[in-house]
């Protein structure tokens, strides 16, 4: 979430940029290529002012046609060439004088001819037609082979009677450009950088809350009941979030505190008058004849295993209401010391419970609650291990945790079964017949969640359940 959001800030924060900066270079571009059409405007104003008066044609002249130009001041139009190829030599700008009637007055460099087509020919079409030149199109960085092309008219009495064009080269023009360019994209840059530091600090802001939400809600969902969102900072609706949510979170464990006493009164409660039930079908038992011996012990059977189920009721709701503080545990005793006590029962069925010799495995768990979910785990594998198959032990000492696997011959599970397994009251349709009330798993791992640890299940190889009961080596902060 918080690339995604880092991301569209950015690419926001981009395109604004984008949006102001694309105008303004094109804004540049066109400011410094004015200012140069500008100066080339001067520049042919001045040499425009030059021109001889003497050989132009005008309007009005005793003795001679108007339209008939007289013969030109030699001297004249060599300091003009002069000024012109001087122009020339120190601008690099080619320029050339002419008549309206064709006739050259100046030019340089001395092989150059007005262009005749493209934007440079309708500069000079425009000016021979008495108008300025137009501003011509826009130089680009990009468009080296592109000159600027200035026309501009010599009018008098009315009439054009010379003309006067330069032709720029862009070099300068496009330096210049790129200069501005490069300096606005530095700005943006810089622009981008600090946009990105904010946009990472109130992305940190913003998921701050969220961060914390998701470690407490995952916190919850592990069984830390008791974990709570602190004040933090953010934004307003995120803080209300969070108070709402440990409201909620405080409404949900009293709920399944209530639940949990509910259970362990009923349970209570129940045992007593079930003990007081089956006492009395003892009594009655001996008053019945020998053929009823059947159903009687069906009846006890059935009560039994009601007892057991409240036991095992009884031994959740208490997994579930304690809060034990996990300490130190030297793991490997705890588990040799469980795999003897169930030797007996192992032994009885035919079953071999081995564990071999585990390695030296200190933890961090309530000794109590991983031996009463270890219990578990061996009453489980050993009741559906067949006769002469192995119930295998093993202790493996990983870089955060200590898991005990405990790996058993038996049926084993489905992959669906998989899911379901550890869910209270749940048994396999095939497991229906055996002993216990499905609460065995669901206590084994309510203790271990307590505790800080876990309970997963998997097949076993070549065939079985294997469950690994896995606690942190170092003290869970």
């Amino acid at each position: 979430m918080r690339n995604r959001l880092l991301g569209i800030l950015l690419a926001l924060m981009a395109c604004v940029l984008a949006a102001l900066g694309v105008p303004l270079a094109a804004a540049m571009a066109a400011a410094e290529q004015s200012r140069t059409v500008v100066d080339r405007m001067d520049d042919v104003a001045r040499f425009a002012q030059e021109l001889p008066t003497q050989g132009l044609p005008s309007r009005g002249a005793v003795g001679s046609d108007p339209a008939v130009p007289t013969a030109l001041d030699a001297i004249q139009l060599h300091q003009l060439q002069l000024e012109v190829g001087r122009y020339q030599e120190l601008y690099g700008i080619r320029i050339e004088l002419t008549l309206a009637d064709g006739r050259l007055l100046a030019l340089a460099p001395a092989d150059w001819h007005l262009p005749t087509s493209g934007p440079g020919g309708e500069a000079v079409q425009e000016a021979r037609d008495g108008r300025r030149s137009h501003n011509p199109p826009q130089v680009w960085p990009w468009t080296p082979d592109r000159t600027l092309t200035v026309a501009s008219p010599v009018v008098r009495d009315g009439d054009v009677v010379a003309l006067v064009v330069t032709q720029s080269p862009t070099g300068p023009l496009r330096a210049r450009i790129l200069h501005r360019w490069l300096v606005l994209g530095g700005g943006e840059a810089i622009a981008m950088i600090a946009a990105s530091l904010l946009a990472v600090r109130l992305t940190e802001w913003v998921l701050r809350p969220v961060r914390t939400l998701d470690r407490v809600t995952h916190d919850i969902a592990t069984g830390r009941m008791n974990a709570r969102v602190a004040s933090v900072s953010g934004p307003p609706e995120l803080r209300r979030l969070t108070g709402s949510f440990n409201e909620m979170a405080d409404h949900v464990v009293l709920a399944l505190d209530q639940q949990r006493a509910f259970v362990a009164d009923a349970s209570h409660q129940l045992r007593n008058p079930l003990a007081a039930l089956l006492l009395r079908v003892e009594l009655l038992g001996l008053e019945l004849p020998e053929q009823h011996e059947t159903e009687l012990g069906q009846v006890r059977e059935e009560g039994a295993r009601l007892a057991r189920v409240l036991d095992d009721l009884l031994g959740l709701a208490t997994a579930e209401g304690s809060r034990p503080q996990p300490e130190p545990v030297d793991l490997t005793a705890l588990v040799l010391a469980r795999t003897d006590a169930w030797q007996p029962l192992a032994a009885q069925r035919g079953v071999l419970l081995a564990c071999g010799t585990p390695p030296l495995a200190k933890a961090w768990a309530d000794p109590i609650g991983f031996g009463s979910a270890l219990d578990a785990v061996l009453d489980n594998a050993v009741k559906f291990s067949p006769p002469d198959s192995t119930v295998a032990v093993t202790v493996r000492v990983g870089k955060h945790e200590v898991a005990v696997t405990v790996a058993d011959s038996g049926p084993g599970l489905t992959e669906e079964e998989l899911g379901r397994v550890g869910d209270r009251f749940w048994r396999s349709p095939r497991h229906q017949n055996a002993d216990g009330s499905g609460l065995g798993l669901s206590i084994a791992r309510t203790l271990l969640l307590a505790g800080g640890g876990s309970l997963d299940f998997a097949p076993a190889e070549p065939g079985g359940l294997a469950v690994t009961l896995s606690v942190p080596r170092q003290r869970s902060s």
